[in-house]
């Protein structure tokens, strides 16, 4: 009998200590019209807007009010609704958070939150009313991954100085990696993707955590002091944005490294969060780890799946990554466990960093840094249109035109069959586009996609290895198979002299680029 008493103030007392651990965040979501950040008695409250604690999700009363519990380890957040805009700091990160952290972060080599005490009397998030369309652009970078205050500036003046005071654009993301493992380059990060002079928001990658963590939801601390919460959702036209931390650290499997996938939690706050978007929206999906290689020991099946069944009733979907430093597009079906007969688009976008800034030093000191797969240093921008959208591939420094790169050998000797031939990388293409050719305005003949390393790429980094004498910049990486290449072949039949080399590449939305080159034809008569 003693033993079960003693069970029962057990039981009795971790219950009062959970209620005690526990608050109730309330207040209101309100049209914010002179975005000073406080609601003033003629600011009305927005109904239907949904707030989160990162797991649940409640929607503000016909007065915009809300009460959400809370844990003393939380971020309270808004989920933007379309038709609003959300406030920004001086170094345009969106604020539309509140941390709570009673007693702030333990102690780490980085600083994380520091003490933010008991919960204001009113947490009230201000909106402000915006001319929303359903037609909008976002800019995308991945990996601006700076290890060091030169590659920070590798990064300003390679990426950031062509996109200053960018305009006509809704908002940027980066994908994960803002630094390279030192977490105080976040701050220099800021400040220099503040200069595209749009609303930022970011993600976080293996790169950015606190790795003297003990557990995954403590492997964020600094991260969220800088950038807020790693889960959180927004929306804007009939598009409904979902950012996951889909970095698990230390690996779950043997504490050491880190792994692809999700918590349980995350999974929760999804479907939660999913219960108030109509099922006709786009549901975009940003994460740093790719998540379309089913069977791979990058990341975790069973996340991967369990996501799936929560996005089986959304017909429109794209999700998007980064972290491999090179491009490609994968389109998900029922074989790799999608649970719709139209495929799930998975975007590896190409990154800023390109191969880790590796590479010749171009004529403005800045490594050229093509990624392993013959893709530029570069970034994407995404055009939707109700719940559709399109992608293109900006390349650093180059018009918006240049989409491929052709190699084709210098000169070939007529009449005598040769190997080599015309290879074309087009940079967000994929296995489902259409590339043609034409030598001298002959007929349009097709491509073979092939997969093999991009010849040009080769050719960059052995170049490197042969040369007798010291180049600029660091040796490059190894060539990998590219996932966006196509190979035609090479007519030696024509006069001795120089053609012209045509391409025609179609991608996925209908668009058309184009690229030419040429090759000599020559006679040892």
């Amino acid at each position: 009998m003693q033993y079960k008493s003693l069970l029962s103030l057990i039981l009795i007392l971790s219950t009062v200590g959970l209620i005690s651990a526990q608050d109730i965040a309330k207040g209101y979501v309100f049209e914010d019209r002179n975005a000073n950040g406080k609601k003033e008695r003629r600011e009305n409250g927005i109904p239907g807007v949904s707030v989160t604690n990162g797991i649940d999700v409640v929607q503000t009363d016909q007065n915009g009010k809300y009460e959400l519990t809370v844990s003393n380890d939380a971020i309270i957040s808004v989920i933007k609704p379309s038709g609003y805009s959300i406030n920004v700091s001086d170094d345009q990160l969106a604020q539309f958070y509140y941390i709570h952290k009673p007693q702030g972060s333990p102690e780490s080599e980085f600083k994380g939150v520091a003490p933010t005490g008991k919960l204001p009397r009113q947490l009230n998030f201000g909106l402000s009313a915006t001319d929303d369309t359903d037609e909008f652009t976002s800019l995308i970078f991945g990996d601006p991954q700076p290890y060091n205050l030169q590659e920070v500036d590798y990064f300003a003046r390679g990426i950031v100085s062509e996109l200053k005071n960018t305009e006509n654009v809704a908002f940027g993301l980066s994908l994960g990696d803002l630094v390279g493992d030192d977490l105080s380059l976040f701050n220099p990060y800021i400040s220099a993707v503040k200069e595209v002079g749009i609303p930022w928001f970011n993600v976080l990658g293996n790169h950015d955590l606190n790795f003297d963590a003990k557990e995954d939801h403590l492997s964020d601390e600094t991260f969220e002091a800088h950038f807020g919460p790693a889960n959180y959702a927004f929306n804007y036209g009939k598009v409904h944005f979902i950012v996951l931390d889909d970095v698990l650290y230390p690996d779950p499997r043997d504490g050491k490294g880190y792994w692809g996938g999700f918590r349980e939690d995350q999974l929760e706050f999804v479907k939660n969060d999913l219960k108030f978007v109509p099922k006709d929206h786009l549901i975009v999906l940003a994460f740093h780890i790719p998540i379309s290689e089913p069977g791979g020991d990058s990341f975790k099946d069973k996340s991967r799946e369990a996501l799936f069944d929560l996005l089986k009733d959304y017909p429109h979907t794209l999700s998007l990554s980064a972290h491999t430093h090179i491009q490609r597009q994968d389109f998900m079906d029922q074989n790799t466990g999608w649970k719709q007969v139209k495929p799930h688009h998975h975007y590896n976008v190409g990154t800023t960093s390109g191969d880790w800034y590796s590479g010749t030093l171009d004529e403005n000191g800045i490594p050229i840094s093509i990624m392993r797969d013959g893709t530029p240093k570069g970034y994407a921008y995404i055009h939707f249109k109700g719940n559709t959208y399109e992608v293109n591939y900006k390349v650093a420094g180059k018009d918006a035109e240049y989409q491929m790169n052709i190699f084709a050998p210098k000169v070939v000797e007529k009449d005598k069959r040769t190997k080599a031939g015309i290879y074309v990388n087009f940079f967000i293409g994929s296995e489902n586009d259409t590339l043609e050719y034409r030598i001298d305005n002959g007929s349009w003949k097709p491509m073979r996609y092939v997969l093999e390393q991009d010849p040009s790429y080769e050719a960059l980094v052995y170049e490197r290895d042969l040369s007798e004498t010291l180049l600029s910049g660091r040796r490059s990486s190894n060539p990998i198979v590219s996932k966006h290449l196509w190979k035609g072949v090479i007519d030696t039949k024509l006069p001795v002299g120089e053609h012209k080399i045509e391409i025609r590449a179609t991608d996925m939305y209908g668009n058309t680029h184009s690229g030419s080159s040429s090759y000599r034809i020559d006679s040892f008569n």
